[in-house]
């Protein structure tokens, strides 16, 4: 039996990740301060995990939550683009001052691995697909820029202190629990709760912009095998975590209407500052070192998404 500490327990991935460390028998503890985590993530675990409501700025609260610790699973995060362009300080300390404490905690405590959620974001713009982690990395937004900062602060902590590190660099990750309320949600979570109510979407650009959009189920398997794999092929690295596919937000649209049966059409709006026009994932690296295979396409995941968000509408109206 293992000790997860999953920062970020409260948000979409880190709630997820925390079902599936439980559903393994393992023994969880998160932190969270509701920044961007929703307390109903967790409402029905939380009599089985050591949940402590704490900010990754607060190192106190770090060292004590990483004792005893086997596997960091370090989620906590603002994840947003426009947020960063709006807000880059905020962005910085939260993405990169927050990571730093994570590590020195884990470190400190005698963690045995930190897996961190990384970004695709940093490949930024460059026209090569599908991207590569040898790639020269290419950020446009301040989130971006975090993020990267963030995994070579993970890469530094094994080369200096031999702490074990790993990140996953995450492609357009979706599925039930991601949060649609927010300006900054993902574009899966928005259309697929607005054309369920009948409203209709928005595309920002001119919806060619193509995405590899990733279940969450892939994102959990790709974490959960980077805290076991071999220290030789994974420590110290960065791992693509997608699905090796990619569609356009048109295509998309038109996939979520069948799915959903909805009648109306999407209007399109002005490109957003900092977004990325195409991103595509190379998968090489991560099954060979992890052992990764996605396992839920895309149609798939979205028929789950759906169905889940249709689940949580008809609660709310009991």
């Amino acid at each position: 039996m293992a000790t997860y500490l999953i920062t970020g327990i409260a948000g979409f991935i880190g709630s997820s990740l925390a079902r599936a460390a439980l559903a393994q028998c393992d023994q969880v503890r998160g932190i969270d301060n509701f920044s961007t985590g929703k307390p109903a993530n967790i409402a029905e675990i939380l009599d089985d995990i050591d949940f402590r409501e704490a900010d990754v700025l607060d190192l106190d609260a770090l060292q004590d939550a990483c004792r005893g610790v086997d596997y960091v699973l370090h989620q906590a995060a603002i994840p947003s683009v426009p947020r960063s362009v709006a807000k880059p300080l905020e962005s910085n300390r939260a993405n990169v001052d927050g990571t730093v404490n994570v590590l020195v905690a884990a470190r400190d405590q005698k963690v045995k691995r930190v897996v961190y959620a990384a970004s695709s974001s940093a490949y930024g713009d460059t026209p090569t697909l599908p991207k590569h982690e040898g790639m020269i990395p290419n950020p446009i937004s301040p989130y971006a820029v975090a993020k990267l900062a963030s995994e070579y602060y993970m890469t530094s902590f094994y080369r200096c202190y031999g702490l074990e590190t790993v990140s996953l660099r995450y492609f357009n990750i979706f599925g039930p629990r991601q949060d649609p309320s927010s300006p900054y949600s993902g574009v899966l979570a928005k259309f697929i709760t607005q054309m369920l109510a009948g409203e209709q979407p928005t595309i920002f650009g001119d919806g060619k912009q193509s995405r590899d959009f990733t279940f969450i189920d892939n994102a959990v398997q790709a974490n959960l095998l980077a805290c076991k794999a071999p220290a030789a092929s994974a420590a110290g690295r960065v791992f693509n975590v997608a699905t090796g596919r990619r569609i356009d937000l048109n295509e998309t649209f038109q996939t979520l209407k069948k799915l959903i049966n909805y009648a109306g059409d999407v209007k399109y709006g002005p490109e957003r500052s900092g977004d990325v026009k195409h991103s595509l994932a190379d998968l090489s690296r991560a099954q060979e070192s992890l052992g990764y295979n996605p396992t839920v396409d895309f149609e798939e995941g979205l028929r789950r998404t759906i169905e889940w968000y249709r689940r949580k509408e008809k609660a709310a109206e009991t």
